[in-house]
């Protein structure tokens, strides 16, 4: 245990629910020991080891229970069944401003987060200028947090969980809220506390934070540990998990335990097991099945054209939402014609979340003729590109248009359809990244 920090060793955690609050005090009474309730997995037999100086991610979809894990490492949720063993002092980072007191002032809080972890008032006084410099949120200190900004509580409650010289820091997505310098600030600060020797159990839906700053990751899946291993290969296996097309858990087992041949890839295992892979050659009208659709997109056109399916497919053909930066990937859409059209115009633009339109072309830029469509016939359409946008998530646009009489038309729109996440282990500045080439040549004067 002396070289591990973590070791989950089978953990469950199961919640009775109850579709009426009666049912409880009901069940609780029951003579006949009668039920009233059903019960939820949270987690079910999870068991993982954490090793000193790892930063360990932990991906997954949202329910999957990547909090309940944490919080019943840290204490706050006690196991149905399992055991947790912990080698090293904890700070926790679960929920933004979790242990504040909303009445308190930052400098009250400070200390206050302090003695909850075991601190002296005399040790916090000799943490504080750190975490008052850190936080920098100014005269706001001496105000209640009740009146803060949610980028005011993420400063001031990571500069709290770091001053005070963790073996073992979790932070659960509470560095989402922060601006972008403060973000740059604390995985600074995260890195800094990884190459001193400390732990870090890191859990974001951020992909590209994952690749750079974890080398292992482990995904949670329905309360199931799904699969542990090298980033990249987690994260494409997340990817499929997002889409619906990922392996059977069991598929993986043997992998885990080392039981796949020597050299052989995670990948290149699920496939030779009957995993699914790519669906590019499937049935198009199935595409957008597999993409996270936007509920609140806009959808709409005079419907002589209808954009019947779409998908975005990665370099190895695989659909999906999630694409690495400076990789080729590929947006394609089928259209149904419902008259005769002339040149139609297909067309597709990315917006970043704010609202900005930041790339985007169309047949008519490309300078593709697309001739006459007859009333039921169909098309399929593919834009192929480099993918030079920075991390993050962008909004898809898609479109069918045209020109009569020199007047725009719209047969089909939709915007903002669906996310696009890129995967990126290193930011350049502004929208996109130029790929540029730096060539460094000193003279020795000295020589």
């Amino acid at each position: 245990m002396d070289e591990i920090a973590i070791k989950v060793s089978h953990v469950s955690k199961v919640y009775r629910l109850y579709d009426k609050p009666t049912l409880r005090f009901k069940e609780a009474f029951s003579i006949s020991k009668k039920q009233y309730h059903k019960d939820f997995h949270a987690l079910n037999d999870i068991s993982f080891e954490v090793k000193k100086g790892e930063m360990l991610g932990i991906i997954g979809k949202n329910g999957a229970g990547k909090s309940t894990v944490l919080k019943i490492i840290t204490g706050v949720l006690t196991p149905t069944a399992g055991t947790v063993e912990i080698n090293g002092k904890i700070s926790a980072l679960l929920e933004l401003g979790a242990g504040f007191n909303p009445e308190y002032n930052g400098i009250q809080n400070a200390y206050l987060s302090g003695t909850m972890m075991g601190f002296s008032e005399a040790e916090m006084d000799e943490k504080l200028e750190g975490i008052l410099k850190f936080a920098d949120i100014g005269d706001f200190i001496h105000q209640p947090v009740k009146t803060y900004s949610s980028g005011m509580f993420a400063r001031l409650a990571f500069a709290v969980a770091i001053s005070v010289d963790p073996d073992i820091l979790i932070i659960d997505e509470a560095l989402s809220v922060g601006d972008v310098f403060f973000q740059a600030k604390c995985y600074k600060r995260m890195e800094e506390l990884k190459n001193s020797g400390k732990t870090v159990l890191f859990v974001t839906h951020d992909m590209g934070s994952v690749m750079k700053y974890c080398k292992r990751c482990i995904i949670i899946n329905d309360g199931q540990l799904y699969a542990e291993g090298p980033t990249k290969e987690m994260i494409d296996l997340y990817k499929k998990i997002l889409v619906g097309q990922a392996p059977d858990a069991s598929v993986l087992e043997g992998h885990m335990n080392g039981g796949a041949p020597e050299g052989q890839s995670l990948e290149k295992a699920s496939h030779a097991s009957g995993g699914t892979g790519s669906i590019s050659d499937t049935d198009s009208s199935c595409w957008k099945d597999y993409m996270l659709i936007n509920p609140n997109h806009e959808n709409y056109g005079d419907g002589r054209a209808v954009i019947e399916s779409f998908g975005i497919f990665d370099e190895e053909g695989m659909i999906t939402n999630t694409i690495y930066k400076m990789t080729e990937f590929t947006i394609r859409m089928k259209v149904r014609f419902n008259a005769r059209i002339q040149n139609p115009i297909f067309a597709f633009s990315i917006k970043d979340l704010k609202g900005n339109e930041i790339s985007g072309t169309n047949t008519v830029i490309e300078k593709v003729e697309t001739g006459v469509a007859e009333a039921g016939e169909t098309a399929e359409i593919s834009f192929t590109q480099k993918m030079i946008l920075q991390g993050g998530q962008q909004l898809l646009s898609l479109g069918c248009t045209g020109y009569e009489q020199d007047e725009l038309v719209v047969y089909h729109r939709l915007y903002d359809i669906c996310c696009i996440q890129v995967i990126s282990d290193k930011t350049t500045v502004g929208f996109c990244d130029m790929d540029s080439r730096v060539h460094y040549r000193r003279d020795n004067l000295h020589g």
